[in-house]
């Protein structure tokens, strides 16, 4: 790229490239039933894109451009699956290999949650924006987003915690000298993991219908102004 094409790259709205990153998004952890190869390669490519873009200094630093940095961020665990699939075969140990092929697994897991929690305070915000811009705008900051998107990470780092613990759960560990109490420990981190389990697939539709609802809202008001 030379000076001048730089340039202009470097000055022009972006704005554009950011509102078909997120319609890109919403469609591949809101409305697509299952992952794809494709399509989660097509979102690391494009995270990357957005990343660069993000540190440019004609883009507006607000809290929705917050929200879609962690967005573009998530997409590293993809990068890590990537990586991980691709050193599979230096690990010949059974047991080390099952608990690579389970990390992977939480690296996507990790992601989609992520994502999807993020996408839908876009969602809300723009909800804000469109129907209490005025009584909002003292908790619509840089700020608060930075915390919300603080809190969404260590929330879904837990989650993908518990987990992998659940590798060891099948390794004999009564017989290994741990302390009592650490065992106890584990004991409530598995049935944490189960009732967490039993709760994902009812609050991934009530995203969905959340998103539904602010959009149809906002569409609807757009349509009467």
């Amino acid at each position: 790229m030379n000076p001048a094409h730089l340039s202009i790259f470097m000055n022009r709205d972006h704005m554009k490239d950011l509102r078909r990153y997120l319609t890109f998004k919403y469609i591949q952890y809101l409305i697509l039933p299952s992952p794809n190869i494709i399509i989660t390669l097509l979102g690391l490519f494009a995270s990357l894109y957005v990343m660069v873009i993000l540190t440019l200094p004609s883009v507006s630093r607000k809290s929705t451009s917050v929200f879609i940095n962690n967005i573009a961020q998530a997409d590293i665990l993809v990068g890590c699956t990537i990586f991980s699939a691709m050193t599979q075969g230096i690990i010949s140990s059974e047991r080390s290999s099952f608990f690579q092929s389970t990390l992977r697994e939480n690296f996507l897991t990790a992601n989609f949650h992520i994502s999807s929690l993020l996408l839908s305070c876009v969602s809300l915000e723009a909800f804000l924006i469109t129907f209490l811009p005025v009584e909002t705008r003292h908790f619509r900051t840089v700020r608060y987003a930075r915390v919300a998107s603080q809190i969404i990470w260590m929330a879904i780092i837990i989650e993908c915690f518990l987990y992998q613990l659940e590798c060891f759960k099948d390794v004999g560990i009564s017989y290994l000298d741990i302390h009592r109490q650490v065992l106890l420990l584990l004991n409530f981190c598995f049935g944490a993991t189960k009732v967490l389990k039993s709760l994902i697939y009812p609050i991934g539709l009530l995203l969905r219908i959340f998103n539904v609802y602010l959009f149809y809202k906002i569409y609807f008001r757009a349509g009467n102004s």
